[in-house]
């Protein structure tokens, strides 16, 4: 069957990630994706193979957008200032993609992982820490306690969880990246 004229990978891979936004990436598949475009399943199964390719697609995409936004974000910055501009990084994608940054949580196979932006995250997010005069193993530590607070904020904050109460979301958000702060300067904690 030859492709249909106007669909590509890369146009199916961003409608895809528009659905997921509007959606929820759980929600994503060829399928769905076929009823947005009005054709048949089949005809897309010349682009992409099914709905794991499909959200492995996309979750590359949002991997990729997240790691230009952070370079961007971390050019001439340092210390706090770049703890600070990672971490909004995240929180503001987050909220203005919400399918795209659950999509960026995708589990990859290891090969794709390896050739993934996803490598690009870790450098940035490295070259932040060396800032904090951290060696290994404590880097790698310093590293995972960063992906799970700003991960964890993050989606409590965007499942409602912190909106039924005082203080305002941002005053937190801001404490607890002085926290992280105040924690690196020190680190590695005593044990």
């Amino acid at each position: 069957m030859a492709p249909r004229v106007g669909l590509t990978t890369e146009r199916l891979t961003q409608a895809g990630a528009t659905l997921a936004d509007e959606v929820g990436f759980d929600q994503v598949t060829v399928s769905e994706l076929a009823r947005r475009f009005d054709v048949k399943v089949a005809s897309l199964y010349s682009h992409v193979k099914n709905s794991h390719d499909l959200k492995t697609r996309i979750a590359l995409l949002a991997l990729e957008e997240l790691a230009d936004r952070a370079a961007d974000a971390l050019a001439g910055r340092a210390g706090k200032d770049a703890l600070v501009a990672l971490a909004n990084v995240y929180r503001d994608y987050a909220r203005e993609h919400p399918g795209r940054y659950a999509a960026a949580q995708f589990r990859l196979d290891p090969g794709t992982a390896a050739a993934s932006a996803g490598v690009r995250h870790a450098k940035m997010t490295r070259a932040l820490l060396r800032g904090y005069h951290l060696d290994e193993p404590d880097q790698t530590h310093a590293v995972r306690l960063l992906g799970s607070v700003f991960h964890g904020y993050v989606s409590i904050e965007m499942g409602g969880g912190f909106s039924r109460s005082a203080p305002d979301t941002e005053e937190t958000w801001s404490r607890v990246l002085d926290a992280l702060d105040a924690l690196l300067r020190t680190w590695p904690p005593a044990s």
